[in-house]
C-alpha cells in the first residue's frame, strides 16, 4: 500500500530528473535508492535463501536489491561503508540453515580485481516489484522529454507543429 511519503518521494525524484539536477551519477545514485527506499515494506528477520538468487542491483555502498525470484525482491541494507559494491562482479552470503538474516548473517563482496571482502547486513525489507517497475518507467519516460526539449534548439517551433 502507498503511503503519501511515498507518492511524494516519487514526485520529488521525477521532479529532480526533470530540473536536470540528477545529471551526475551519484545524485542520479542517490534517487534510485530513495526510490527502492520509498517501495521497501517493514523490516523482517529474515528471508528463505536456497543458494540462489536472480540477480541483484547495488544502490550504494551500504545498500542493494536482492532479486530472489523475477517478481521478488529484497532491500538489503549493511553496515556501511562495504566498499565496492557498486563495482562488484558477484556477492554471495554466510548464512545457516537456508536463511538470510538481519544483525547475524553476512554478504561477501567479491571481484576479480580485490580480495572478496564480508559485509554484516543490517536489515532486510521486502520491496514491491511493480511499483519500483512503473516509478523506473515514469522516470525513464521524464528523462527522456528532457533529453527531447534539451536537444531542441532554442527558438525553434516543436516538431510536428
Amino acid at each position: 500500500m502507498r503511503t503519501p511519503f511515498r507518492f511524494f518521494a516519487v514526485l520529488a525524484a521525477s521532479a529532480l530528473l526533470a530540473s536536470g539536477c540528477a545529471a551526475n551519477g551519484a545524485q542520479r545514485d542517490a534517487d534510485r535508492l530513495a526510490l527502492y527506499r520509498s517501495h521497501a515494506g517493514e523490516p523482517v528477520d529474515s528471508i528463505q535463501y536456497l543458494g540462489r538468487y536472480n540477480g541483484w542491483t547495488p544502490l550504494d555502498d551500504g545498500a542493494f536489491a536482492l532479486w530472489t525470484r523475477p517478481n521478488e525482491a529484497w532491500l538489503i541494507e549493511v553496515h556501511a561503508p562495504c566498499n565496492d559494491i557498486e563495482y562488484a562482479d558477484t556477492i554471495g552470503f554466510r548464512d545457516l540453515g537456508g536463511r538470510i538474516s538481519a544483525r547475524f548473517d553476512q554478504v561477501y563482496i567479491g571481484s576479480h580485481s580485490m580480495i572478496p571482502i564480508s559485509c554484516t547486513i543490517r536489515e532486510i525489507r521486502p520491496l514491491d516489484v511493480k511499483a519500483i517497475r512503473a516509478d523506473e518507467k515514469k522516470l525513464r519516460e521524464v528523462r527522456q522529454q528532457d533529453a527531447t526539449a534539451q536537444a531542441q534548439p532554442s527558438g525553434a517551433p516543436p516538431s510536428g507543429t
